[in-house]
């Protein structure tokens, strides 16, 4: 399976500050969900809760040690593969096989936790990179030119899309 994370990552590595992001670009945003749509979305709990709802058009595999909150169980429903739907999981093992399932790309889109549980299985990186430094509390995995090797790059405003692939193994722990 090929596994992507999908991240908008400062200068500094900073992903986000108390429970949400430091900035707000449209761009990011619009690119984010042309990029998943039609897709399955792994996060961890806290990245579900701050977006606050199922994307629309995705499959959210969300891993928590919590049990699902009742409010969402209409997006537990056995649906079409592209329908908006949410899978409780409790582990990115539980994770990986619930998107494995669903036969549609997948991307991992956080938090910092997730991201560096997931580290080790990702094949490719979409990141907004933005060229400033911002104040944070939660931060991207450092990306190594020794295992990532850069693919695309789409200059912006303050800001890159920049796509990498792995390049090298990454040797489990």
């Amino acid at each position: 399976m090929k596994l992507t994370a999908i991240a908008a990552v400062a200068k500094n590595r900073v992903i986000g500050r108390d429970g949400g992001l430091p900035w707000n670009i449209p761009e990011d945003f619009a690119h984010f969900k042309q990029t998943t749509m039609g897709s399955t979305l792994i996060m961890g709990r806290t990245t579900f809760e701050s977006i606050g709802k199922p994307l629309p058009g995705r499959i959210s595999v969300v891993i928590s040690h919590r049990p699902p909150p009742a409010e969402y169980s209409q997006f537990f429903e056995a649906a079409t593969a592209s329908a908006t739907r949410l899978l409780w999981t409790h582990s990115l093992a539980q994770a990986f096989e619930a998107a494995a399932a669903t036969g549609l790309p997948v991307f991992v889109c956080g938090g910092a936790n997730i991201y560096e549980q997931a580290w080790p299985y990702l094949s490719d990186l979409d990141i907004t990179e933005l060229d400033a430094d911002m104040s944070g509390d939660r931060f991207f995995p450092f990306i190594d030119p020794e295992l990532w090797r850069e693919t695309a790059r789409e200059p912006k405003q303050g800001f890159s899309f920049v796509k990498y692939e792995r390049h090298s193994i990454y040797p489990a722990s």
